[in-house]
């Protein structure tokens, strides 16, 4: 794809810089002669962030681990409403949030490519300590949020199974004992509407309840070329109430609960093959140096898209504080339902008709006792943790018997006309009254899964000095599935009727073709599921796993921190949901890291780098083979290595002025990996860009009665794709034709507001990817070999609003 880029790209970020310079310079020539009083302000200035990053109450510096807090103030300036609005502000984050009931997660380049139950993905989410789960419901909307804490490399020891990537922590909002209010409505263009409220009731010293809702509808940024339909529309809304009080002096309780409704038309897709007047068919396999420009071609859909989701939570944390330390039980409860359909080939046009359909229903249970104390010395933390999942998945393929009849052509299995167009003619031309063309043709595959996981870890910080400690920690998880698999022939009720009615009058006998040669199936094709058709297969084993961690960090000075850590993540094993009876085995990673935290409060200044190592075994990877004559899902297994550095900053220039900045660096290649077409990629590159960064810089105007007015911009920069041997087989990086996979990616937000003097309401200004760039975020590949149509899906355009916001 040609790069929708813009010459103001290099301006800006200059600017952004240059305006350090402007505003710094003068600010520093004007400071006061140093004091313990000043240097105190000055480092108050900087703003102390606590984090619970290791299950314990820290100032962010003193944090032996790589990682990145948003705070509320980030998620105001880009207007973020779920983790896809973030992962850009977050290097080394991808978050593919276009369906939000299928949405994919990768930190430090690793992540989970694939959408069955039977797997977990690499990066875990957490929500106040709770483990959101898997797939479908993972990425919600944001309420009451008050920070996310991204912890980079593997956290199994502190957060558990799923986080060989990292974790992404969730902190919201607690009860507070005061009443106040809050309400927020967000006016955009393409008839946005984002409302958002909020309640906090305290009903005594000790109790207090707080209440969230929000509801966000957008009319879509694209439109049908044909129907003149909106596409890509948001619609959804989400509630939270929360409870907390005390029972005597030592006893907290905290119960949540969350609901999420979502009901709006799924993914659009825009063709990117040329399409030939009938008769003639688009060729097959599509030819990739054709491709057109997606950003240059009208969208015409004729699929009934469609992404659906209700989800309800309930979380209840009680604390108890003894002599010795103190006790955590946390017990959580979370179930949805989800659906998402999304067209496959981008065309309106029948005879090349194929969609797919996932569809979710997943309900889990978590129980963790967590006992925590500390001495001069020692600070431990050690605990149980109890996990149970019962989930659904059926993943589908709907076409219709006009693509059918394409796809029979298109592989030299029917004459010119195909199958059931013919069929259906001849039968017209003796007076049977039939109709074989546009009927649906639907095959699936249906999974279920039953999980239970038992854990037990312990964390041990020994302070084996005033500037010198020592960590360990260990965590034991067993996890238990039991997996099966039902894949039925295909299901096309409304043609098998017709085919009926030609049998009983002997007219397919007169032409020669018997029923039975008209049932098959188009695309769960591979070996195992054809020999296995309509035939329930189950499958149930158990995994153990020990996840150590060992970290030294020592104190130069009481600004400088230095560490050394080793840790290991893992993700647990399981099955592949789309070829029976295929399963694999734990998935592990070591990373070694060392790194530095460093303030320095005469110039309200902090920094932190890290330079990291690790290697990723035995990673499990679904793909679409398309070197067979029908598509077929296969699994891959590799190994991985990486190394690379991250490095973050804050500067508050001024009383009003301030930046931050973050970079990653990674270089990652397969260590061990023969892919499905027997290419050896060892050595080569898995694809994840070297360099991603972030920066931002703000502004803030004190205009005493007048009130306050902060300005903020953001620019965001994600290097290319690193094509390798595979990259043109999967078309998954690199150019082909008009259009660009995985190019370079940069982003710049603004946000200007005002606040008024007693902080009671205020408005805001705000534009985001405001150089209007696109990128192609996926293509549809599945029609490409029997169809000659390949989809693709972009990433959203400029966004731009105002924003009105009360406070009492």
């Amino acid at each position: 794809m040609s790069p929708r880029k813009n010459q103001l790209t290099v301006s800006l970020t200059y600017a952004l810089f240059g305006c350090a310079a402007l505003f710094a310079a003068p600010s520093v020539k004007a400071q006061d002669p140093a004091t313990p009083e000043t240097l105190q302000q000055k480092a108050t200035d900087l703003d102390a962030i606590t984090v619970t990053a290791q299950s314990r109450e820290q100032e962010l510096q003193d944090v032996p681990i790589a990682l990145q807090v948003v705070d509320e103030q980030l998620l105001d300036d880009v207007a973020a409403e779920d983790l896809g609005d973030i992962d850009s502000y977050v290097p080394g984050f991808k978050v593919n949030s276009l369906q939000p009931t299928q949405p994919s997660f990768e930190l430090r380049g690793i992540s989970t490519d694939d959408f069955g139950i039977g797997t977990d993905p690499a990066v875990g989410v957490y929500v106040d300590g709770v483990y959101a789960g898997r797939g479908g419901g993972v990425l919600l909307p944001f309420t009451d949020v008050q920070r996310i804490e991204v912890l980079k490399g593997p956290q199994g020891t502190l957060f558990g199974r799923n986080t060989a990537a990292g974790a992404i922590s969730i902190i919201t909002h607690r009860p507070e004992n005061e009443t106040h209010a809050s309400g927020k409505l967000r006016l955009g263009n393409d008839n946005k509407t984002y409302l958002e409220g909020m309640a906090n009731v305290a009903v005594s010293e000790d109790s207090a309840f707080r209440f969230n809702g929000l509801f966000n509808h957008s009319d879509g940024w694209l439109h049908d070329s044909v129907s003149g339909e909106e596409l890509n529309p948001e619609n959804n809304w989400a509630t939270r109430a929360a409870f907390q009080t005390r029972f005597g002096d030592n006893t907290r309780a905290w119960i949540t609960w969350d609901h999420e409704s979502l009901d709006q038309r799924g993914q659009a897709t825009t063709g990117v093959v040329s399409i030939p007047a009938l008769p003639a068919l688009p060729g097959a396999p599509a030819d990739q140096d054709a491709f057109l420009d997606p950003l240059d071609v009208a969208t015409a859909s004729d699929a009934a898209n469609g992404e659906t989701r209700e989800f309800d939570g309930m979380t209840l944390i009680v604390d108890h504080s003894m002599s010795w330390g103190s006790l955590t039980s946390t017990t959580a409860w979370h179930q949805y339902d989800s659906l998402n359909r999304v067209e496959e080939d981008g065309t309106n046009l029948s005879y090349l008709y194929v969609d797919s359909t996932n569809t979710e229903s997943n309900e889990n249970f978590y129980q963790e006792f967590k006992f925590s104390g500390s001495t001069d010395r020692l600070d431990w933390i050690a605990g149980a943790s109890y996990f149970q999942e019962d989930a659904d998945q059926t993943s589908e393929v709907n076409v219709l018997t006009d693509s059918v009849d394409t796809l029979a052509q298109n592989l030299g299995l029917a004459p010119p006309g195909g199958l059931f167009g013919p069929i259906s003619d001849a039968a017209n031309m003796f007076g049977i009254p039939v109709n074989l063309r546009g009927l649906p043709w639907n095959e699936k595959f249906v999974n279920t899964l039953d999980t239970k996981a038992y854990a037990a870890f312990g964390d041990v910080i020994w302070h084996v000095s005033d500037r010198f400690n020592l960590t360990a920690g260990l965590r034991y998880t067993r996890d238990e599935k039991d997996f099966t698999w039902f894949n039925d022939l295909r299901s096309a009720p409304e043609l098998d009727a017709q085919l009926d009615l030609l049998e009983a009058i002997g007219f397919l006998d007169a032409i020669g073709i018997p029923k039975e040669a008209l049932v098959f199936d188009v695309a769960f094709v591979d070996p195992p599921a054809v020999l296995n058709k309509g035939v329930l297969n189950r499958a149930k084993k158990s995994w153990d796993d020990w996840s150590p961690r060992f970290v030294a960090d020592y104190h130069f000075t009481d600004n400088l921190m230095g560490y050394a850590s080793l840790a290991k993540g893992y993700k647990a094993g399981g099955f592949n949901a789309l070829q029976i009876g295929s399963e694999f085995e734990n998935e592990e990673v070591w990373n070694f890291e060392t790194g530095i935290k460093h303030a320095l409060p005469d110039y309200r200044l902090s920094y932190n780098a890290s330079l990291f190592y690790y290697a990723y075994d035995n990673r499990q990877a679904v793909t679409l083979d398309m070197s067979t004559e029908i598509p077929r899902f296969v699994v891959n297994t590799s190994d991985q290595e990486a190394w690379g550095l991250d490095f973050d900053m804050r500067w508050q220039a001024t009383d009003g002025l301030g930046f931050d900045f973050n970079a990653e660096y990674l270089d990652a290649t397969y260590k061990n990996y023969v892919n499905p077409q027997e290419i050896d990629l060892d050595g080569q590159s898995t694809g994840t860009p070297h360099w991603s960064f972030a920066a931002g810089a703000s502004y803030l105007w004190r205009l005493a009665n007048k009130g306050d007015v902060r300005a903020a911009l953001r620019y965001s920069y994600i290097g290319e794709c690193r094509s390798n041997g595979e990259s043109d087989i999967q078309l998954g990086c690199g150019r082909y034709g008009a259009l660009e996979v995985g190019e370079a990616q940069e982003q710049v937000n603004a946000r200007v507001g005002w606040t008024s003097p007693n902080g009671y309401w205020g408005w805001a200004i705000y534009g985001n990817n405001l150089l209007d760039n696109q990128y192609v975020n996926t293509l549809g590949t599945y029609g490409r070999t029997v169809l000659g149509t390949v989809g693709a899906r972009v990433t959203e355009p400029r966004t731009y609003g105002v924003e009105i916001s009360v406070k009492y």
